[in-house]
């Protein structure tokens, strides 16, 4: 049994909550379905956006930030779950779980707590502190395996770091596969010389994506920094964005503006754009892996080691941080963009180095090796 402790609302973005998404479905395909799955959400929000992908669900009813005050409902949970699922023959002392919490409020504590009931394992994006877990996820281009080694010294934990972890959804691996086979992947990727890649065209579709609650209404400032009569500019709208409307009107407005709602495609709308303005986070990993050129940004802490390793690594443009300048970095995306849709050779070169980031199989490698682990660790625990 996997329990997937995680949040997609208003206030966090859906991001967390996606990305453990792409792992249960390679979890439940590995498994060939033998796999029970459930999601632990906070509140009733987070939990009916697990179940819209197709998995059982349960709001703890508590706040998000507190999550030190939900340990006393995980031992009757987790009890229930046993006694209520699929296979009612199994001994729970037989079948530990496997907990994989992805928050940024986790606490020492709170791991602890959960130490006792299974294979615990974080997801997290920074690096800097050493948990009581049995395993630590980070698939981030900038994260050092030798780092977390040094961290976590010669404790027994599992180590899943890099991008070769990244946990697309299937359907950026997939559309990844299709330009693989058309010869159009990165060299550390798939063993070949890459092709062109994208960005020989010239740029008439931009893509402006700023996540799912943007709050501040970001995609809506981009818009007006950057927007050119002579482009079409499709900007995604998040389930949790209180902006809808007004975007909703100014598309009304502008023929080439136009605003996308849960939107089931997502590969095949960024394959269909020649620029990409992004903030940091998985969606750079999602149009690296299908060449689309980008221009990205931090917009909190944990974004900020990604948009300067995409800037240094030619990956794409960064613009910066906007959580710490919001002013200058708008500034900056306005030029970069210019720059980005005037030079064609940028716009290869980005796409070719953005394909050679991830080869799009990370979820499948990602829940492999989870499976892997918790076997490992029942194994220790019951011989």
């Amino acid at each position: 049994m996997f329990l997937i402790r995680a949040d997609g609302n208003a206030f966090t973005g859906a991001g967390h909550l996606m990305r453990c998404l792409s792992v249960a479905q390679e979890l439940r395909k590995l498994s060939g379905n033998g796999e029970e799955i459930h999601f632990i959400c906070a509140d009733p929000e987070s939990a009916a956006l697990a179940e819209e992908h197709g998995f059982p669900a349960h709001s703890l009813g508590t706040d998000y930030q507190d999550m030190e005050a939900e340990l006393s409902r995980w031992p009757k949970l987790v009890e229930e779950l046993h006694r209520h699922g699929r296979r009612k023959e199994a001994c729970p002392r037989e079948e530990p779980a496997a907990l994989l919490v992805d928050s940024y409020y986790v606490t020492d504590l709170y791991l602890q707590g959960l130490g006792g009931m299974g294979y615990v394992i974080l997801m997290e994006d920074f690096g800097t502190h050493r948990y009581p877990v049995d395993c630590v996820v980070n698939y981030n281009a900038p994260a050092s395996l030798e780092e977390y080694q040094r961290l976590y010294g010669d404790r027994s934990v599992d180590l899943l770091i890099g991008s070769s972890y990244v946990p697309l959804r299937q359907q950026f691996a997939k559309a990844r596969g299709a330009l693989a086979q058309e010869g159009r992947g990165g060299e550390a990727v798939c063993g070949a010389p890459a092709r062109e890649g994208r960005g020989g065209e010239a740029a008439r579709n931009v893509l402006v994506t700023t996540g799912g609650g943007d709050s501040e209404n970001l995609a809506g400032k981009i818009l007006e920094r950057i927007y050119r009569r002579d482009m079409d500019f499709h900007l995604v709208m998040g389930r949790f964005s209180p902006h809808f409307e007004k975007m909703k009107k100014l598309e009304q407005e502008k023929a080439n503006v136009h605003i996308h709602y849960n939107v089931e495609n997502m590969a095949q709308l960024m394959l269909g754009c020649d620029i990409a303005v992004t903030a940091g986070g998985s969606t750079v990993y999602e149009l690296a892996a299908l060449g689309v050129p980008l221009l990205c940004f931090s917009y909190a802490e944990n974004q900020e080691a990604l948009a300067d390793c995409v800037g240094a690594r030619g990956i794409g443009l960064s613009a910066g941080a906007w959580h710490r300048d919001p002013g200058g970095t708008l500034e900056r995306i306005g030029g970069q963009f210019q720059k980005l849709a005037a030079d064609s050779r940028i716009r290869q070169a980005c796409s070719r180095r953005g394909m050679a980031l991830t080869d799009g199989g990370g979820a499948e490698r990602l829940a492999g090796a989870l499976l892997a682990g918790r076997e490992k660790h029942r194994e220790q625990i019951y011989g």
